[in-house]
Parts: structure tokens; C-alpha cells; sequence
């Protein structure tokens, strides 16, 4: 069976509030005199009276702003009140508070083993609120927990799903697809905790990092990595720069080169626009060709 939420409005609290406790202090006030004027059915009219205005007083209840008070009647599912204010239902109704308040909380550190299983730490953040009190009480055993064990759920799949980092590749990682990467985990807690009432506003991820016993290797790796994108770059770039500046001597003629000199000229350029030091000029004295 499953359970949808129906507001619902009860009796206003205030004046059956002032009923009862005018009740209540008639009765007491009655019981007293009775006793003492030792009148027998007088007595009896006040503890009636006390009776039910004690027994009808477990009837009020308060629901504050941003609350739903869920009404259940002899494990029958009665309703939902979520005005803020004083309310009177029957006094055997049973009412469970849940707060509509979005709430957020951070899951702890888990360690999961990425898309090409290097065991990494991630955590993240969930901003969330209750939509349907009904589902949230009746649909699973305790809403609060089950938020908690979805989202860790749903990040430890998250992780294994995608890798920390593609080096250069085009694919999703985890380190550099943030925005992707918490789509893909926000959409999934929406399919996890749409059962229980429950509407995610926003998760993302909070922490991430390689696993303690392969972080050196790993930077090692990364760093190396970054060297031959630099590397890569400077040589695209260099190669760039011979080109226009064999194209710009030959154009001007400045200097006819044979293909001898003309590749003494590439090696000698590449070394001085890829070298990772100051190049020491070399001043040639004799003639071109020695």
C-alpha cells in the first residue's frame, strides 16, 4: 500500500482550549464545594466534569511554522496538518511531528575505489527537506536515517562510476568534471528518496582526494603528467615559430638555404625555444660553411 500526504484542518484549539480549562476549573471548583456541603451527586457531577476535560485535553496540539503534524487514528492513516497554530482532533489521535525545515548535512569520508579501482576519499554535501510527511512516516522506518544511507549509497556508486582524473582524456573524472559529476549524484539521490517523501535540493561533492596509502605515487603521476602537457605545448609552439620564421627568410630572401641548412636551422631553433635553461650563444667566426 502506498501512502500520499492529504491535508487536512482540524478543530481551532483557542476556544476549545478556554472550554476546557473552564471545565476543568468548574469541575475542581465544584468538587469542593460538594465535598464540603457532603453532596453526594454534586460530588459525582464534578468528577464527571474533571473527567472529560482532563480526558479531552490530550486532544490540542500545536504545529509550528514550517512543521507537519501526521494524525493517525488506531494505526489508521487520518492526515496531515501543517497550518501553524493551536488545534483541537480527537484525543485518542496520534500525532507525529515532521519537520518541512531543508536541512542539509555532509557524509562522512568514504573511501571507494574509483573507475580504474585507485582507491580515493570523497565525501559530499546534501541540502534536503521533506515534500510528502505521509510517505516520509509510513514508507520507510525512519526518513532521517534513510536520507543518510541513500546518499552514501549513492556517492559510493558516484565514485566507482567515474575516475579521479582522465590525464588529458576527454571522458568525465571526478577531479576535473565538478559541475557533471554532482548532476549525475544529485539525480540519483532524486530517484533514491523519491520513495520517502523526500526532495533533494542540491548535493556536491565536499572532499575529494586519493587514498592516503597511494597519495605520493599519485602526485608523482600527476606531476609528471603536467611536464609533458608542458612539454607538448612549448614543442607545438616551437615547431609553430621555425615554420613562419623559415617562411618569413625565404619570402624576404634573405638567406637561400639548402635542405642541409636547412635542418642545422630547425635543430638549432628547437633547442633554444624547447630548452628548459638560458642558451649560451655561440659566435661564429669563420664563414658559413665552417
Amino acid at each position: 500500500m502506498t501512502f500520499r500526504e492529504t491535508e487536512v484542518r482540524p478543530l481551532a484549539g483557542i476556544p476549545i482550549a478556554l472550554l476546557l480549562f473552564a471545565a476543568i476549573a468548574a469541575g475542581i471548583w465544584m468538587f469542593a464545594v460538594s465535598a464540603r456541603a457532603q453532596d453526594g451527586a454534586r460530588v459525582i457531577g464534578a468528577l464527571v466534569t474533571l473527567v472529560i476535560g482532563i480526558s479531552l485535553t490530550p486532544g490540542l496540539f500545536v504545529v509550528a511554522p514550517n512543521e507537519g503534524k501526521v494524525l493517525t487514528l488506531f494505526g489508521n492513516y487520518k492526515g496531515t496538518t501543517k497550518q501553524p497554530g493551536l488545534w483541537f482532533t480527537n484525543p485518542f489521535m496520534t500525532k507525529a511531528a515532521v519537520s518541512l525545515r531543508v536541512r542539509n548535512f555532509e557524509t562522512g569520508k568514504l573511501k571507494v575505489n574509483d573507475a580504474r579501482s585507485n582507491p580515493v576519499d570523497i565525501a559530499a554535501v546534501v541540502v534536503w527537506r521533506v515534500t510528502d510527511t505521509a510517505e516520509a512516516i509510513f514508507e520507510v522506518n525512519n526518513y532521517e536515517e534513510y536520507v543518510h544511507m541513500q546518499s552514501e549509497s549513492a556517492l559510493r556508486a558516484l565514485a566507482s562510476k567515474y575516475p579521479y582524473d582522465t590525464h588529458g582524456e576527454a571522458d568525465i573524472s571526478l577531479s576535473t568534471h565538478t559541475d557533471e559529476v554532482s548532476h549525475s549524484l544529485l539525480e540519483a539521490l532524486i530517484e533514491r528518496l523519491a520513495k520517502a517523501g523526500v526532495e533533494v535540493m542540491e548535493a556536491r561533492i565536499s572532499h575529494l582526494a586519493y587514498a592516503q596509502e597511494i597519495a605520493a605515487a599519485m602526485l608523482q603521476r600527476q606531476q609528471a603528467s603536467a611536464v609533458v602537457a608542458a612539454r607538448q605545448t612549448i614543442v607545438e609552439g616551437a615547431v609553430g615559430m621555425v615554420q613562419m620564421a623559415l617562411e618569413h627568410i625565404a619570402r624576404d630572401g634573405i638567406v637561400e638555404f639548402d635542405d642541409d641548412r636547412k635542418a642545422a636551422m630547425v635543430s638549432n631553433l628547437l633547442v633554444v625555444l624547447c630548452a628548459d635553461r638560458s642558451v649560451t650563444p655561440v659566435v661564429n667566426t669563420g664563414s658559413i660553411h665552417h
